[in-house]
């Protein structure tokens, strides 16, 4: 297993544990983890704290510099506001978990430049896929269907 990729499911397994939605990520710079973060919504209250959200924020101030050799690892594919900080940044690659359960903006970042890899770990798939079973309001309120 990477360890870029468990880190970011550890924030996940955080999540759930915490009564929130199970997504994390990681924000890793020349081999060492510069921001870690998880999906936060429900236990903060907010509308941005997404995984990626809470990396970036708890990376807290980088140079751009930093930003453009950085790796960002989430266990699910970018929504359109994460995929937004991703190129705001200049992240010039991300390593997803799964898109199974969500298919987020990996064209838009594809289309700007950014490498994209996408795992289908079952360890990912899994986490989202009970989510939503056990939780579809919650879900939908977020990033899922209305």
């Amino acid at each position: 297993m990477d360890p870029f990729l468990q880190a970011a499911i550890d924030e996940a397994q955080a999540g759930r544990d915490e009564g929130g939605i199970p997504i994390g990520s990681v924000i890793v710079h020349q081999g060492k983890i510069i921001g870690r973060g998880h999906n936060r919504r429900v236990q903060q209250g907010s509308a941005i704290l997404h995984g990626e959200m809470d990396a970036f924020e708890n990376a807290g101030r980088q140079s751009a510099q930093v930003y453009r050799e950085s790796v960002l690892y989430t266990t699910l594919s970018p929504c359109p506001m994460c995929s937004g900080a991703i190129l705001l940044y200049g992240i010039p690659k991300v390593v997803i978990g799964e898109n199974q359960t969500f298919m987020g903006d990996e064209d838009l970042l594809r289309s700007r430049g950014v490498a994209v890899e996408v795992r289908q770990d079952p360890t990912c798939v899994g986490l989202m896929r009970d989510f939503i079973a056990a939780q579809p309001q919650l879900w939908n309120e977020d990033i899922g269907e209305p």
